[in-house]
């Protein structure tokens, strides 16, 4: 299959070079919109579109997939409700995976939190700790803001953005975001209870992991059907 690259950042780099050591992928292009490319410069078949670029370049990849009727993986984050929304349209036409973290780990970990919370959270607090390097804009990240989605799918928690002042603790789930250095990716989920922590973390030691699971993400993505599908329908065939 042909994979095409959206964002020639450090990412696209990175992916470039995981898709070339695939066997049975081969790159169609890399695209940088900041130089004025465009998808629908590339010739010749794309079977995929991967997006490791920005929330402005949406509306380009929408009208080039839908044109081609060609399938998109979705790895940028910071996107905003209404585009959020134009992704679940887009996934109407084309098979879409979106999701806020491609690493294999992190989406074992999601599971993994929805499976134990229900059985901890009378009894135990739970804190979030994210860390990114110093060049990552949002915050909390967008990993951070899908775990809390996993421990909070209730709405049970007030959701606190890191802590200033005087206050009781009530029903919450602190959420902690740190920025510095070249850190490519940490997330600490803590349940501390009377005398005892139990702590589940990740840790990415480099961009290739979200590479690697772009690209199975992107071989799915030949045998869905059109719909918005995520990393558990990827690892776990859940739809």
């Amino acid at each position: 299959m042909n994979v095409a690259i959206l964002g020639a950042g450090a990412m696209g780099k990175v992916l470039s070079g995981t898709i070339e050591e695939q066997q049975d992928m081969s790159l169609a292009g890399i695209i940088e919109p900041r130089n004025g490319e465009k998808l629908h410069d590339i010739e010749g078949q794309v079977d995929a579109v991967i997006d490791f670029s920005n929330p402005n370049n949406l509306e380009m990849l929408m009208d080039y997939c839908i044109a081609k009727s060609c399938p998109a993986v979705i790895a940028t984050t910071g996107f905003t409700l209404e585009q959020q929304q134009m992704i679940v349209d887009m996934a109407q036409q084309v098979p879409v995976v979106f999701a806020a973290n491609f690493s294999l780990g992190i989406t074992v970990m999601k599971r993994v939190l929805e499976e134990i919370t229900p059985i901890l959270e009378d009894t135990f607090d739970i804190e979030v700790i994210e860390k990114h390097h110093n060049k990552k804009l949002d915050s909390p990240s967008g990993t951070a803001k899908m775990l809390v989605g996993a421990l909070n799918g209730q709405g049970t928690y007030e959701e606190v953005h890191g802590r200033e002042g005087n206050r009781k603790r009530g029903k919450e789930i602190g959420i902690h975001a740190v920025r510095g250095g070249t850190i490519a990716g940490e997330h600490d989920v803590i349940f501390a209870g009377d005398d005892e922590i139990l702590e589940i973390k990740h840790t990415a030691g480099s961009k290739k992991i979200f590479a690697a699971g772009a690209v199975k993400a992107a071989a799915f993505t030949q045998t869905a059907g059109p719909g918005l599908y995520n990393m558990e329908d990827v690892l776990f065939g859940d739809k």
